[in-house]
């Protein structure tokens, strides 16, 4: 996947509860502010998408 923009994952919180976050960075490794955030959730959806890793790799592989 390597035409995808600089990355960088990280967990925080949000209103109380744990998040994992994939956000974008600049040149300098530092988080892109404005739209930075590329997609977060938390440990619920975090768990259905591990359910159902093999379908969105399909997915991504089908629609690529």
């Amino acid at each position: 996947m390597s035409d995808l923009q600089p990355h960088k994952t990280m967990t925080d919180e949000y209103k109380g509860n744990k998040i994992f976050k994939i956000y974008k960075i600049d040149d300098e490794g530092n988080e892109i502010e404005k739209y930075g955030t590329i997609v977060s959730f938390g440990v619920n959806k975090a768990k259905y998408i591990l359910e159902n890793i093999d379908s969105i790799k399909e997915f991504v592989e089908e629609n690529s």
